[in-house]
């Protein structure tokens, strides 16, 4: 695809069992995009859904045709589906957010005005208020507070799934299991500048959270050890 027709904003959605969120939250993304100067892409991944998520997908493409459904083979985790549709962005500007319908689309815009005002390469939601029970908002301050003091890369809120950055900060990203958690990480190591915003946070309406005890608690930590010993190595 030409540099004349390669739209100007790719959004990556990665899906898991969310059929019931899709066409509401996708009618809402579009209608934004739609609004933006430059042309789109939406580009969303089914990562290997059991429930109606790949029908529900398909029908989105069918109206919409710069809707581009990527199927897994089968269930790899939020970070595999997020680093195989940024693998195929052809945008300047990537956009991202959750499938579950807790991130508010309508917050784009004032993603994007930051990153112009402020120069930045990378813009991340700070969810206020959050939505999710008191155990998962109180585990996320000191993953939050940990992750900050080990990595120094200053995000408040690593688990919103709410951003706008610059094409080329995929290029530094490392695939890893929580790639979506320290994505600002591996951004700011590599001399990106992150600025925050904060953004709408809706409660679940349709189906279950994907996230338990096991990856809200000690994966987290295991994983941001293996994140700071990557990040002290020079890329090949």
């Amino acid at each position: 695809m030409s540099a004349v027709t390669a739209p100007r904003y790719s959004l990556v959605v990665p899906f898991f069992n969310e059929a019931a969120n899709i066409r509401p939250l996708l009618a809402q993304a579009i209608r934004v995009l739609r609004s933006l100067p430059g042309g789109f892409e939406a580009l969303l991944v089914d990562d290997g859904s059991t429930d109606a998520t790949a029908r529900e997908l398909d029908a989105v493409a069918a109206d919409e045709s710069r809707c581009r459904v990527i199927r897994l083979d089968r269930n790899r985790g939020q970070a595999a589906a997020l680093h195989e549709g940024l693998r195929q962005v052809r945008g300047e500007i990537i956009l991202t957010m959750d499938g579950d319908g807790q991130n508010d689309p309508d917050d784009f815009p004032a993603l994007l005005d930051r990153m112009e005002r402020d120069q930045a390469d990378l813009v991340c939601g700070i969810r206020t208020p959050r939505h999710d029970s008191l155990l998962r908002r109180v585990m996320s301050v000191l993953a939050n507070r940990v992750r900050r003091r080990f990595l120094r890369d200053g995000a408040h809120d690593a688990g919103c799934q709410l951003r706008a950055f610059r094409r080329e900060v995929v290029a530094v990203l490392r695939p890893t299991p929580l790639l979506q958690t320290f994505l600002p990480a591996m951004a700011v190591a590599a001399g990106f500048r992150l600025t925050e915003i904060p953004v709408r946070h809706h409660p679940r309406l349709h189906g279950a959270s994907h996230y338990g005890l096991r990856r809200l608690g000690w994966r987290p930590m295991i994983e941001m050890l293996r994140v700071r010993r990557l990040l002290r190595r020079p890329r090949p």
